[in-house]
Order: C-alpha cells, then sequence, then structure tokens
C-alpha cells in the first residue's frame, strides 16, 4: 500500500491532516490503522529508507507501565503494549531503546499476546500487547535516538490530533439532527460546532505554520492543538449525549461506539500531564 497522502512538512501538511480528519469523520478504527500506516511511511521517507512495497505498516513505540521494547545483541526483545493491528500489519516499526527497527510482523518471534486487549472503545483496532522474541535487528531506521529527535516526530502528533478531530465531527454528524428546534439542543449544538471549528482551525493554522518553516521548532503549536482535540473530544462526551437525547441514544449503536472509540483513542494524550507539560513550556 503506497502513502495516499502528502509528505508532513513538504508543503501541503494541512491537506495531509484533513485527509486523516475526512477519514477519523468517517470510521475511527480504520483511521487509526491508516494513521499509523502513514506515519510509518513518513518516518522511513525522514530517514532516507523506503518501504517494502504493497506492505501495510504500523508503528509500535509504546512503553507503557515499564514495558518496551529493547535491543538485546542482535534481536529484539520485550513487551510492547497497544500494537494497532497486531494480526493484521505486514511490517511495523518498532521503536526498541534508542533505535527504530523495522520489523516483519509475520516472523514467529512476534507473538500477540491474546487477551490484552478488550476495550468498550477501539476493540476492532486489534492493539494487544506484542512480545518480541528476539526478532533480528536487521532493519535499522536512522541513527540512534531518530525516533524523538527527527524534525518530524510531532509533525505526526498533529497527524493524530487530526483524526480526533474526525472522530469527533463525525458524532456531531450523528446527533445534528436530533437538534430540532429545541433551544437547550441547540446551544449544545452551537457549543459542539465552535469547538470543531476552533480545533480546526487551530490545526490548519499549525500545519501551515510547518510547511512555511519546516526547520522551525513547531512543538508548541502542535502540542496547543493535541489539547485543543482532546478538549474537543470532552466536550463532544459531555454535549452530543444530551442533544441526542434517550431515544438516539438507545436506538443507534453506532452513536455510542463511535463516543468509546473516541473516548478511548484521545486518550493518548495524557490530559493533565500533557497540559502540565504545555503550561511549563509557555511560561518559559
Amino acid at each position: 500500500m503506497r502513502d495516499p497522502l502528502p509528505l508532513p512538512g513538504h508543503g501541503d501538511t494541512a491537506g495531509r491532516w484533513r485527509t486523516l480528519a475526512r477519514w477519523g469523520r468517517t470510521d475511527l478504527v480504520l483511521a487509526r490503522l491508516a494513521e499509523g500506516h502513514t506515519d510509518a511511511l513518513a518516518i522511513l521517507a525522514e530517514a532516507g529508507a523506503a518501504p517494502v512495497p504493497g506492505a501495510l505498516y504500523g508503528v509500535w513505540a509504546a512503553r507503557s507501565g515499564g514495558t518496551g521494547a529493547e535491543l538485546r545483541g542482535t534481536g529484539v526483545c520485550g513487551l510492547v503494549r497497544f500494537c494497532s493491528g497486531a494480526h493484521t500489519l505486514d511490517r511495523a516499526l518498532v521503536v526498541a531503546g534508542d533505535r527504530i527497527v523495522e520489523v516483519d510482523v509475520r516472523d514467529p518471534r512476534v507473538r500477540p499476546v491474546e487477551g490484552t486487549w478488550d476495550p468498550v472503545g477501539m476493540a476492532a483496532s486489534d492493539s494487544v500487547d506484542v512480545e518480541f522474541a528476539g526478532v533480528p535487528a536487521d532493519s535499522l531506521v536512522g541513527p540512534p535516538g531518530f525516533y524523538t529527535a527527527r524534525q518530524g516526530f510531532w509533525w505526526g502528533g498533529g497527524g493524530v490530533a487530526a483524526v480526533w478531530l474526525g472522530g469527533a465531527a463525525g458524532i456531531v454528524d450523528d446527533v445534528r439532527g436530533a437538534a430540532g428546534d429545541d433551544p437547550h439542543r441547540l446551544a449544545h449544538l452551537g457549543t459542539l460546532h465552535t469547538a470543531l471549528a476552533g480545533t480546526d482551525a487551530l490545526l490548519a493554522r499549525t500545519a501551515d505554520a510547518i510547511d512555511a518553516d519546516p526547520a522551525a521548532d513547531h512543538t508548541t503549536a502542535v502540542w496547543t492543538a493535541r489539547a485543543a482535540a482532546d478538549g474537543l473530544a470532552r466536550t463532544v462526551a459531555d454535549r452530543a449525549p444530551r442533544l441526542a437525547g434517550s431515544t438516539v441514544l438507545t436506538r443507534h449503536d453506532r452513536l455510542g461506539a463511535r463516543l468509546a472509540d473516541l473516548g478511548v483513542y484521545v486518550r493518548q494524550h495524557h490530559a493533565e500531564r500533557d497540559l502540565a507539560a504545555l503550561g511549563a513550556r509557555v511560561r518559559g
């Protein structure tokens, strides 16, 4: 599968993020997997490496609760959580210590751990734990420290926020018709519209700034956009059910599923911890 999107930082980051948002608006689970694939291809491009033609990629980088992959000798070992598409992908970029290793997911030493992904939301993303039992590290991507030190690290984080924006917009699409002429429901709809428009504008401005000066540090702008998208998701979780009312909530399982999907996915933003880091950064 080729990357259908323009690379971030190459003149049309806004277009890339708009497409990610459009995918999220349609299906958040598929958008999450597609975002991982396109992010992996962007990482490979930034490292000057080529993807395996036709392969479906992901990025497995979590280091949650003391877990994470490490290089031991010439092999990748350890347990990585939240490996989306574990039973579907062909290849993954695995962050092992300070290196990125491109791994063939079909290698028998790449072992999904069954029963480690049973959420209410995003269940179909198949984000199980994966154990690496000495997978050969014969395809290193970039130099040591490349994953977080590269220019595009937070550009990818902005792309994730665009998917969150799309997921939120899809929920508003589902409840908009329930507003009718009720002034209280219309107030909820107006609040949701405002939150969507503000986050969309902030992401667009951030994307344009990246393209205008890719060599500059855009971390604060991306962190701000991600925080706005997290706030949007919380506004949607609060307001959309009140706008919808009990009839829509109980007779349309799609709405409940989309609310659950967004609630799980947006927790890639670490809430107060990330906001505190943003506050410290803007304080100077």
